[in-house]
């Protein structure tokens, strides 16, 4: 206790030193996530990986798990996602729409305009099948059947009978319980309230049919008086599933329960029915159900098992940012055990090392296991297990090799594991692969793949393996430094942190959460590698929320919203990739359904790189996607001042997204306008013409490459044509209420508080609307979000920093950090493990939050630097290095009691600079890797 104070106390001695000092001395702190118990839910889990393969690292004592993803695993194959021809409908829905008629223009987008699903299945025979008890011995749905040997399950269960432990499990299953009639209700109706079932069910009481429904609305049967009986009554449901979650969800409200109660009473009244339920599953195979987009897949699992730990003391389960090692340590009977896990890039294998400070005492089994079906696994050599797989419903296979290597002791392999008994030390190497090549070619061998990456390891030691994973991740991580000053909760565990932080000033938590968005980002993107989807590359479910893909709308793009400003360009490359496939797939996109030069893709897409419209025309069809990508491209180049990848990358793919929009832009008849149409103001208002961010984005693409065109001196008449264009688009407008208008019309309805805000795309990530340009429409959106409200999704939480941090307004900007560095019990936030909740899990929260905070210390998209231009009044002082301004400039500054007091500018490509603080301002020349620097007054030292 004495010398965690001591520490203590040296930390924040050390820590007002480093902030008082009016020199530059940055060091690298040292953030750490960590914990006093093992995970028990995958969102407690620790994340690691190398950009391609991530693990979820549990830290349990008798049963460690690491759960682990290879970022190629996807279902679905390569295939056409285009309807034919659909262009010609285009003019009929334009048409619907500008007479108000959006339900029908809605309805024949539906039939006409959406893209193609994946091949359908014989459902018709397997449903027959099902329904003739083929699989079954007897009927049970009769009261006598005999169902002793059937094993229980928990009913109900909202989320799928996969979060009770039916990973991948889709089929029909038959459910069986019964309950007493109380005598007072002999002679009466009964209802059976089950509420949602997934996806189809045939209940039967007592052997009688007493309902079907394949939908997901709730089910609510009566039992005639007739069928029901004194004393017990038996409850039989088949129920089938086609994909996603099954089984019997009951309510979302889980203090509901599914329950049997008199006709005209209440469910409070009754007999609950919740509880474990006997099960038979009849089949697993149903047919396979089309489906627009693919799904990103888990992988496998690591398992590792151990005895006698049942006394372990001093446990701690941590993630260091700066080494990207995640920890577990412990105390049995006097030896100090230690678990190191770490994903290498170098090495491309996942590394797991045990060790303990007395030799002999590592024994362990290891496992390889998997949620899919279709696997197998098998010895390949004493020290060496391999994990073979392949998707379902797809044409993608999977290959793990896991390795051990230990000092001393003995290592031996059976069909089901690898076990060590009594070495000194043991380190595990575990590689994955598969056959997936680029979203055409599904050719690659995956066994050669896996194999080769555990050759390569063959004469590495433990140290060297781990030194240059260290070494490799640090090019990255080192780059920016962050320090908001100590607080009263730093020492405290990770989750009790996050409890606490709401009510409590703990700036240092703020700090860490920014370096954690960074170490993710760095782990789920590294150059070469597939971009960060929906849950970055980690995902334990064959069914995951929204198929874990790429959502264009907002949250692909805000995945990579730190990587220039946080000084992780290279990170950007794996997006850079992706953008070129849909570009070149996205063309076809604009041909079949716009009769359009230049190449979109609408709300999302896959590893396939569909670019069609899918779901839902209330939603699917927008047009934005492409035009918001290619922001990302200009913003690269702005901030790092690349001419030779804006000639040979971007620019190509920026002026084919703007020559999209010229033949798709069309006169609105009623104002003489360009607009949109159709579109959709992302996920709100349905199928409209004229979205207002639609506008945003367009405007601001043919700004952005107009001035790419001059940069490079090319297309003089292609650039003509898009500034004679640019001012018909029609303008940002305010409405009634003093808001922006987020549609054509001024229709807003200030009670909605929607999870999307996309009118303000133009204030972030955009710069069509700015304090400069436009000070009144600056004004009505900051009243637009005003009317929004705070409360929101995870994604969405992080995306309101950046506006009010946009807005300079620090306070209220940090007030969102609070809401999104909560628990997550229900509501948006944080889970234990710092992953952001939508909820479910979205990751990219995490990324938006960190951008957010960055935009409180600095700002640069008016065309010059403004510093602490939101700065909050809980971060009141602090230090950064190596944050990055457009321009190609980077930056290093500190400031205490909210005041600037140094700043360090050095400049990449000698471009001109003007700094901005308060009312203070300069500008100067500067060159080619000079660095320059200014006390609090901008004054030159």
């Amino acid at each position: 206790m004495v010398l965690q104070q001591l520490t203590k106390k040296i930390t924040q001695l050390v820590t007002a030193v480093f902030l008082t000092s009016s020199s530059f001395v940055f060091g690298q702190d040292n953030y750490t996530l960590w914990y006093k118990q093992p995970a028990v839910k995958w969102t407690d889990a620790l994340a690691i990986g190398n950009g391609r393969i991530g693990g979820m690292v549990f830290g349990g004592l008798e049963k460690d798990r690491i759960q682990f993803n290879e970022e190629t695993l996807w279902s679905g194959e390569p295939r056409n996602y285009n309807r034919q021809a659909a262009y010609q409908y285009l003019p009929q829905i334009r048409q619907l729409l500008a007479e108000g008629k959006q339900k029908d223009a809605e309805k024949l987008a539906e039939e006409q305009f959406m893209g193609l699903k994946s091949n359908e299945g014989k459902r018709e025979a397997w449903f027959n099948d099902m329904r003739s008890l083929k699989g079954l011995d007897g009927n049970p749905a009769l009261a006598d059947y005999n169902d002793s040997n059937w094993k229980t399950f928990p009913v109900p269960t909202y989320e799928g009978w996969e979060s009770a432990g039916w990973e991948g499990m889709d089929g029909a299953v038959w459910f069986r319980t019964s309950f007493n009639l109380p005598a007072k209700w002999t002679g009466k109706n009964i209802v059976l309230d089950l509420n949602r079932i997934r996806d189809e069910d045939f209940t039967f009481v007592n052997g009688t049919q007493v309902g079907h429904t394949s939908s997901t609305e709730g089910r609510k049967y009566i039992i005639p008086k007739g069928v029901l009986k004194p004393g017990k009554n038996v409850i039989s449901i088949q129920v089938l599933n086609y994909t996603d979650k099954g089984g019997i969800a009951g309510y979302k409200d889980t203090t509901r329960h599914i329950a049997v109660y008199p006709e005209g009473t209440e469910a409070s009244k009754g007999v609950s029915l919740n509880g474990l339920w006997k099960y038979k599953i009849q089949n697993e195979e149903p047919p396979a159900v089309g489906k627009y987009q693919a799904d990103y897949q888990p992988f496998g699992d690591l398992f590792l098992n151990f005895s006698n730990t049942g006394a372990a003391t001093n446990y701690r389960r941590e993630l260091d940012l700066s080494t990207a090692i995640s920890k577990t340590s412990y105390t049995v009977n006097g030896i100090d055990f230690v678990r190191e896990y770490f994903v290498s890039q170098p090495q491309q294998a996942l590394v797991v090392h045990l060790h303990a400070n007395k030799a002999g005492n590592i024994s362990f089994e290891a496992i390889l296991g998997t949620p899919h079906k279709k696997y197998s696994v098998r010895k390949v050599d004493d020290h060496t297990f391999a994990l073979s797989l392949q998707v379902r419903n797809g044409v993608l296979r999977g290959e793990s090799f896991l390795r051990i290597e230990a000092k001393n002791g003995k290592v031996s392999a059976s069909d089901k594991g690898i076990t060590v008994v009594n070495a000194d030390e043991a380190t595990l190497y575990l590689t994955a692969a598969t056959n997936y090549v680029n979203y055409k070619d599904v050719s690659g061998n995956a066994v050669a793949k896996a194999q080769s990456d555990l050759d390569n390891l063959k004469g590495l030691s433990y140290d060297k393996v781990r030194n240059d994973h260290i070494k490799e991740y640090q090019q990255y991580y080192n780059t920016f430094s962050v320090n908001f000053g100590g607080s009263d909760n730093a020492d405290l565990p990770t989750d009790e942190r996050l409890v606490r932080f709401a009510n409590v000033k703990d700036p240092s938590f703020v700090a860490l959460y920014m370096q954690y968005g960074r170490y993710l980002l760095i782990s789920s993107s590294r150059p070469g590698t597939r971009p960060a989807n929906l849950q970055g590359i980690w995902n334990d479910l064959l069914s995951p929320p929204w198929g874990s893909k790429y959502t264009t709308n907002i949250n692909a793009e805000m995945n990579y919203w730190p990587a220039e400003v946080l000084n992780l360009s290279p990170m950007h490359q794996s997006l850079f990739s992706m953008i070129k496939d849909l570009a070149e797939a996205g063309k076809e996109t604009a041909k079949q359904y716009y009769n359009a030069a230049g190449w979109l893709v609408h709300h999302n897409t896959d590893i396939w790189r569909g670019t069609a419209p899918i779901n839902s025309s209330t939603h699917g069809i927008w047009v934005g996607g492409g035009g918001w990508l290619s922001q990302h491209l200009w913003e690269h180049y702005l901030y790092t001042q690349d001419k030779e990848f804006l000639r040979n990358e971007a620019y190509p793919i920026m002026k084919s997204a703007a020559s999209f929009f010229v033949d798709f832009l069309v006169k609105d008849p009623k104002t003489g306008w360009l607009i949109s149409t159709p579109s959709n103001s992302p996920e709100n208002g349905g199928l409209v013409a004229g979205p207002a961010m639609d506008h945003q984005i367009i405007r601001t693409l043919f700004r952005n490459t107009i001035e790419a065109a001059k940069v490079l001196n090319v297309d003089a008449e292609f650039v003509s044509n898009l500034q004679t264009k640019l001012p018909q688009i029609a303008p940002n407008q305010i409405g009634k209420y003093g808001q922006l208008q987020e549609w054509l019309e001024d229709k807003d309805d200030t009670t909605n508080k929607h999870r999307h805000v996309s009118h303000l795309w133009g204030v972030h990530p955009g710069d069509d609307i700015t304090w400069k340009k436009s000070p009144e429409v600056m004004k009505a959106a900051r009243q637009s979000l005003i009317y929004r409200g705070d409360e929101a999704t995870g994604w969405s939480l992080a995306w309101k920093i950046n506006f009010w941090a946009r807005f300079k307004d620090g306070d209220h900007a940090m007030d969102m950090v609070k809401l999104l560095l909560r628990p997550a019990k229900g509501n948006a936030g944080s889970y234990t493990n710092l992953f952001d909740a939508h909820p479910p899990f979205q990751i990219d929260g995490n990324f938006g939050a960190p951008a957010g905070i960055a935009e409180m210390l600095v700002q640069t998209h008016e065309g010059y630097i403004e510093l602490l231009p939101a700065l909050p009044s809980d971060l009141q002082e602090g230090s950064v290095k190596g944050i990055k301004a457009r321009g190609g400039f980077e930056l290093s500054f500190d400031w205490k009691d909210g005041k600037l007091r140094n700043v360090q500018v050095i400049s990449a490509v000698g471009n001109n600079c003007t700094l901005k603080y308060g009312s203070k301002e300069i500008s100067f020349k500067t060159k080619k890797g000079k660095k320059y620097t200014f006390n609090g007054n901008l004054r030159s030292r």
